[in-house]
């Protein structure tokens, strides 16, 4: 072998080894969320991250971008579908308007109790829904949870349906929660997580519904006088990732992000279920008064079947039929 192509050939091993080498290293992805780093959402986010790391012996690893810090949540589904951001997680509603289907879990009181909703969400009711999202360019890796919805105010207690009329209340986008505050009388008011504290503050809205766990977190127990447990309404959060990027990995990959988005949305439904109680407390002893005992009965008297029959005109009740057969 002549001398030049033996420096030809140990180039090309180096270049072999090299590459070799880089085919390990570790792949970053980019995963925003609206709720604050206080929030059980960014604890089950760090638990996913630790959770891929581990499944992957670190080819794949997190920056979390919590706080809003890369948009809202329709600007985040945005970015996901364009692929500028890899990952994001906010609440069913905000992915209604591209699967209207993901409505039938925003119908009041469609959900009996913690039981019920995770039997819907971890059955085959569940994926489905999930795997609308593809056809929009949304792998949907797992549900996690927002939670069972309350009413809090700053004008006074809310313990019958009477009690919101007339009341400036901030909802989300979801025609399911807009349509049923309107029938009650109320004037919902949709904007993003990230407006709600100012509009609070400033008495742009009077009232706003949210679980207490991120009541708590955004602080916006600071800024409202009463807190009516109603649980007229449960919301999970759907993580999703950009579904080309998703596909372009490996089997394996794809298995490890799926089973940690899983195991990760477990984790946080038990932190859930452990800081509810402690939260009211909290909230208590900075001065909001907690309407524990609401009879939700007039509630969903009121709304429950209208809004039910405006899903129903739209997608059929095969979706309705299959949750309800879940309750126990």
């Amino acid at each position: 072998m002549t001398l030049l192509n033996f420096k030809t050939l140990s180039v090309l091993i180096a270049s072999i080894a090299l590459f070799s080498g880089n085919t390990n290293a570790a792949t970053t992805l980019r995963f925003g969320y609206e709720a604050p780093r206080g929030d059980t959402q960014h604890e089950a986010a760090k638990k996913f991250n630790d959770l891929l790391k581990e499944k992957t012996k670190g080819e794949i690893k997190l920056t979390l971008f919590p706080d809003s810090t890369l948009g809202n949540a329709q600007t985040m589904i945005s970015a996901v579908r364009g692929g500028t951001i890899d990952l994001e997680m906010s609440g069913s509603p905000n992915f209604s308007g591209l699967v209207p289907k993901l409505n039938v879990i925003d119908i009041p009181f469609i959900f009996q109790n913690r039981e019920h909703v995770y039997a819907v969400l971890d059955s085959e009711i569940g994926q489905s829904l999930l795997k609308e999202l593809e056809a929009k360019g949304l792998k949907g890796l797992a549900f996690w949870e927002v939670g069972f919805r309350s009413f809090t105010n700053s004008k006074h207690p809310v313990k019958s349906p009477d009690d919101i009329k007339g009341l400036k209340v901030r909802t989300n986008q979801n025609p399911m929660y807009i349509q049923a505050f309107s029938i009650l009388g109320a004037n919902p008011v949709p904007m993003p997580l990230s407006e709600l504290y100012t509009a609070l503050e400033t008495r742009a809205v009077d009232a706003q519904e949210h679980p207490v766990g991120i009541v708590w977190s955004a602080k916006l127990y600071e800024v409202q006088k009463y807190l009516s447990l109603t649980n007229h309404g449960y919301t999970p959060l759907i993580v999703v990732m950009n579904k080309a990027k998703f596909d372009a990995l490996s089997p394996a990959l794809q298995t490890a992000l799926v089973e940690a988005a899983q195991e990760a949305g477990a984790y946080q439904r038990q932190l859930n279920l452990r800081n509810e109680k402690s939260i009211i407390e909290k909230m208590q002893k900075a001065g909001v008064e907690i309407i524990e005992r609401v009879d939700t009965g007039p509630f969903r008297a009121a709304i429950e079947n209208e809004v039910r029959k405006a899903f129903i005109e739209k997608n059929g009740d095969d979706l309705v039929k299959k949750i309800d057969a879940l309750a126990k």
